[in-house]
């Protein structure tokens, strides 16, 4: 009887899924990277809409005062959480450094 080597080949999934999970990732699916970009891009945007709105508050240009406090706090909500981000990124990469290969 003559035995056969050892094939190492990958396993594939060959069964269809409900929940796509062996659907083939589209070009479309963004990194990490373009969701970071992306989320500092809106950061940005909201801080530049507030600093206008308070400008233009300023200027007797807009009545209503519960506009320009919501714009606010919607550009401090949304640098609050860049901040927790960036730190939350700078601790994984600190815990990485700590770890003895």
């Amino acid at each position: 009887m003559q035995i056969e080597a050892l094939q190492l080949t990958p396993v594939q999934m060959s069964a269809e899924s409900h929940l796509n999970e062996n659907a083939a990732a589209d070009e479309s699916t963004k990194s990490f990277g373009a969701y970071l970009t992306d989320a500092l891009k809106n950061t940005n945007a909201l801080e530049i809409q507030s600093d206008k709105m308070n400008a233009a508050l300023a200027a007797g240009q807009i009545e209503d005062v519960s506009q320009v406090v919501i714009a606010s706090e919607k550009a401090d909500i949304a640098l609050q959480l860049t901040l927790q981000v960036r730190n939350k990124a700078i601790d994984a990469y600190q815990e990485i450094m700590r770890m003895q290969v």
